[in-house]
């Protein structure tokens, strides 16, 4: 019923000439099994190479001749595994399953968003809550933020499963639009899990760690963030709203920072559907205030001398 090949680039044909893994070798069996697929009506799996980029080694027509590709990816310090899929015939390629690696094997993690977020720290700084969507399934993540003095004539730009060009953006916003001050400091970024955001959705609880952590102060353990931020500071709408935070409503928040532009059919289902406090906010610094309140570095305004009579 199952027939698995491990792996593309070791086999080959007699009749033909070339070793295994040339690109003639690999069209010619993998269309003889293709073949073969068809004619007996054989689940074929094929395991293949992949480069330093993470695409499959070997001609691109081997793609163009299977009915999907898959990747199965992860970080090799966590136990989670991302399967995806970069091609499917037979249905959308933005569905993930979410695998957990044990001592028997890979197992199905039913709830990712609740294991994701069981070792998080409540009442810590640098900590957020992003609902980001992998394929039409919302999951919650904790993104992680260290901000601290650096003492190198360069301060540091580490992240991990964050583009650090998106990081770098939304640092540069948030110094121009909210005046946060992080040239001179270093930045530290992670998310847990070893997940990878790709969704421009999780920029305001990007920013929101990165100011929690500037300010070393908590944000609410009960609150999500979801929403793009633009260049001028500016927080625009996310597709799915909806979904985001019916999932967040469902471990438990009681709260959500999302963008005040909402598309209305997506606002007026949050409204219906869900008992989660909105607080919306058009720009990033009204974000910021309405989660960490006013800015602590501000000086006070002077209380006027009093009149003499």
């Amino acid at each position: 019923e199952v027939m698995v090949v491990d792996s593309i680039q070791t086999i080959a044909r007699g009749d033909l000439e070339g070793s295994p893994g040339t690109v003639t070798q690999m069209r010619e069996c993998g269309l003889a099994l293709l073949h073969f697929a068809k004619a007996t009506r054989t689940a074929v799996l094929l395991v293949g190479h992949v480069t330093k980029d993470g695409t499959v080694a070997g001609p691109r027509v081997l793609e163009h001749m299977v009915d999907a590709v898959l990747y199965l990816e992860g970080d090799a310090h966590h136990e989670y595994r991302i399967l995806s899929a970069a091609k499917n015939r037979f249905g959308s390629t933005n569905e993930i399953g979410v695998f957990e690696m044990r001592s028997d094997g890979l197992a199905e993690v039913e709830n990712p968003s609740e294991r994701l977020l069981r070792d998080r720290g409540i009442s810590i700084s640098g900590s957020a809550v992003v609902a980001a969507i992998e394929g039409t399934r919302p999951l919650l993540v904790e993104v992680q933020a260290l901000v601290a003095p650096s003492h190198f004539a360069n301060p540091q730009r580490v992240s991990q499963g964050i583009d650090p060009r998106r990081l770098a953006v939304v640092i540069a916003v948030l110094e121009k639009r909210t005046g946060l001050s992080l040239s001179g400091a270093d930045v530290f970024v992670n998310v847990a899990g070893g997940i990878r955001l790709e969704e421009p959705a999780a920029d305001l609880g990007l920013a929101l760690a990165l100011a929690s952590s500037y300010r070393d102060a908590a944000l609410p353990p009960d609150r999500i963030a979801v929403g793009e931020i633009g260049l001028g500071g500016e927080l625009r709408p996310v597709p799915q709203l909806s979904r985001r935070l019916a999932e967040a409503e469902r471990l438990g928040f009681r709260s959500a920072v999302v963008p005040k532009r909402i598309a209305p059919a997506e606002s007026a289902s949050v409204k219906g559907g869900s008992r989660i406090e909105i607080v919306a906010a058009s720009t990033l610094a009204e974000a910021i205030e309405r989660t960490l309140g006013a800015r602590a570095d501000a000086k006070a305004a002077p209380h006027p001398s009093p009149k003499r009579g």
